[in-house]
């Protein structure tokens, strides 16, 4: 069974950093999208960032003001999603999302277009 695991999230004071990791089991990342969302309780599910393997092509939502960076670790088959500047709005229950192929900046943050996800981690900022 394919499974993802985002872990890492916690509560945070705002200005503060999280590192989140994305874990996946029963498939390798190579030739796909992996996508970060996040979600807060009555909205839509919002595209974060992604990054393509193994070409490495990143993608960010404009909100986010070059505050948050994703990477690969190849060799443990794991993508980070580094968060600095923290704010409240970031506030979110994160998840990490696949899916075969790549795609263009409007395709890979839109949540739609993935089918594979998992669990996803909370991240809470404190004002």
């Amino acid at each position: 069974d394919v499974q993802l695991q985002a872990f890492g999230g916690g509560l945070v004071q705002a200005g503060g950093s999280l590192r989140l990791s994305c874990a996946a089991s029963g498939f390798e990342f190579d030739d796909r999208t992996i996508g970060w969302f996040r979600q807060v309780p009555g909205k839509e599910r919002e595209g974060v960032s992604s990054i393509s393997i193994p070409y490495g092509r990143t993608y960010y939502a404009n909100s986010l003001m070059g505050r948050f960076t994703i990477s690969v670790n190849d060799a443990k088959n794991t993508v980070y999603l580094q968060m600095n500047g923290l704010k409240p709005e970031d506030t979110a229950v994160y998840y990490c999302e696949a899916f075969d192929g790549f795609g263009s900046a409007g395709q890979v943050l839109d949540p739609r277009g993935y089918h594979y996800w998992g669990q996803g981690t909370q991240v809470t900022v404190s004002s």
